[in-house]
């Protein structure tokens, strides 16, 4: 695992946010990229998360788009029946989402094995179901519309432009607060989590308080990513929130390498772009593409798009010394 990541890298990652619309805006083949990228932000936010809990604790969850949709509907409701303040709804929908979260993964957390994918497999089909019946408050299939957008200290974020920026300034904060997590004595205990339980509780780590605490907080990044997702939009309806959606969130990390805290961000880019942008040639047969890319790089890239370095690196290093024997 690519476990320091260098001042020199954010910042250069920083550089490419900030210049990206600017380069799009003057090539007339790329210049709705931005609006595509706000979307790529949106799922980051779940993928960093996601990457914590799988890549670094070893867990497995498939309730992602769950947790994503309730903080969109917690937004969109109180924002649309009862007037509420965004900022409000979006920290309401965090903190709700987390204590559903923690009432979801304490009992199965706690279990050895694929129990947690198992039972957030089922949570996402209930919530997914909810959304759909309850057309009193969700809309129903047909969603809800009418959410209002955001303001920041009294700008409103209107514009394409704007909300890329504001995402992705969400994004690089949340990155450098995750990285911190994995670089502190919290990621070595779930990196000691994801290597054996057994050695982790010999060495005196509380497991099971560590296990509930990762998949919270990925579970707090997907609900705000859902709000963010609802107030840029200003509709919502239960078909971006099915279960597809959470299969396609381990795709991302897959693609992009579950082990690299980079990787989420990688495959969240790529796939978006594959979604909104490439694979409408495909039609129906999307999910055969999204099936072929995750057997690919199973099987080839096991470490994911991320990993390639490592291995470039070990092939030349391999190379080298068999060259001087």
């Amino acid at each position: 695992m690519m476990l320091r990541i260098s001042k020199y890298s954010i910042f250069f990652f920083a550089l490419i946010i900030i210049l990206f619309p600017r380069i799009a805006s003057n090539i007339s083949a790329i210049e709705h990229y931005p609006d595509i990228m706000i979307f790529a932000g949106i799922y980051c936010l779940i993928t960093i998360g996601l990457s914590l809990l799988m890549g670094y604790a070893g867990q497995i969850s498939l309730g992602h788009g769950a947790f994503y949709g309730i903080g969109a509907y917690i937004s969109a409701i109180l924002t649309t029946r009862f007037g509420w303040n965004p900022w409000s709804c979006m920290v309401i929908g965090a903190v709700i989402t987390s204590i559903v979260a923690f009432v979801v993964g304490a009992p199965s957390l706690k279990l050895k094995g694929h129990y947690l994918a198992m039972a957030t497999l089922a949570f996402g089909v209930i919530v997914f179901i909810i959304f759909n019946e309850e057309i009193e408050w969700t809309g129903g299939p047909d969603g809800m519309t009418g959410i209002s957008g955001l303001t920041l200290f009294g700008f409103p974020l209107n514009t394409v432009e704007r909300y890329y920026y504001f995402v992705w300034g969400i994004v690089l904060a949340v990155f450098i607060f995750t990285v911190n997590i994995i670089q502190s004595g919290s990621g070595r205990a779930l990196r000691a989590i994801h290597s054996s339980e057994a050695a982790a509780m010999a060495m005196g780590v509380d497991v099971s308080r560590y296990k509930i605490m990762v998949f919270t907080y990925s579970a707090a990044l997907a609900s705000v990513a859902g709000s963010l997702y609802a107030h840029y939009l200003n509709f919502v309806n239960p078909s971006s929130f099915d279960i597809f959606f959470s299969i396609k969130l381990l795709i991302m990390i897959a693609l992009g390498g579950m082990h690299y805290i980079w990787g989420a961000i990688i495959g969240a880019v790529i796939i978006t772009f594959l979604n909104y942008e490439w694979l409408h040639y495909f039609e129906e047969l999307e999910i055969l593409v999204y099936g072929a890319i995750l057997l690919i790089v199973t099987i080839f890239l096991p470490q994911g798009l991320a990993g390639i370095p490592a291995i470039v690196k070990h092939w030349f290093r391999r190379t080298l010394s068999d060259g001087s024997r």
